[in-house]
């Protein structure tokens, strides 16, 4: 067996998270879901309290419907 150690550098972890090329990564995801949807999705990033963030939802009355009818967003994260 080896005496091997590991040690995680917390803040290197968080600034990593909270990092602008993280965010983008974030963000090419979610511009990929959105692909999937249609018209009618918006994204938005944003940096939280702990990491970077990226959603999709529905911003038109029309996509809001069918995402309800379908779970489109749902079946296109898949």
């Amino acid at each position: 067996m080896s005496n091997f150690k590991f040690e995680l550098n917390r803040a290197g972890v968080r600034e990593l998270l909270k990092s602008e090329e993280m965010k983008s990564i974030c963000e090419e995801h979610a511009r990929a879901v959105q692909s999937k949807c249609g018209t009618g999705y918006e994204v938005t990033t944003y940096t939280g309290k702990s990491r970077a963030n990226a959603s999709v939802h529905a911003e038109t009355f029309e996509a809001k419907r069918e995402n309800s009818k379908n779970n489109t967003l749902l079946k296109a994260v898949k």
